[in-house]
């Protein structure tokens, strides 16, 4: 739920009441009555009025920042794998791909006591 005085982004006409769809506005209340399709009231000053709108039709302005900021981060990283010709991070961008990283195999070893290294030693010294 959106908090009072909040800046908020209207991005739909639901009911089509000619709202100023791409403009800023300020919660300033909250519409209580069950028998009203409307959620807020917000104050939009550029048009200087007040709208009755649902939740559907604004969004608040932190959220479309950050989604604004990972659509670009994401757009910048399309670039930069088709300008570095990295088909991996181009299927994994593209598709959700997951990217296995390349980690050579460790064999494990075991420990060898100080006898038992030069028998070895000496085994492959007599081939």
């Amino acid at each position: 739920m959106l908090q009072l005085g909040e800046k908020i982004i209207i991005v739909a006409d639901a009911f089509e009441q000619n709202l100023p769809i791409g403009d800023y506005g300020y919660l300033i209340a909250y519409d209580r009555n069950p028998d009203n399709a409307f959620d807020y009231v917000i104050r939009v000053p550029q048009a200087n009025r007040n709208f009755y709108v649902t939740a559907e039709d604004i969004e608040a302005e932190e959220e479309l920042l950050i989604f604004e900021a990972e659509r670009t981060t994401h757009e910048a990283l399309i670039d930069y794998a088709l300008s570095t010709y990295n088909e991996k991070l181009f299927h994994h961008l593209m598709n959700g791909e997951s990217v296995e990283a390349e980690e050579p195999e460790i064999i494990a070893q075991e420990t060898l006591s100080q006898a038992e290294f030069i028998k070895q030693v000496n085994l492959r010294a007599w081939i």
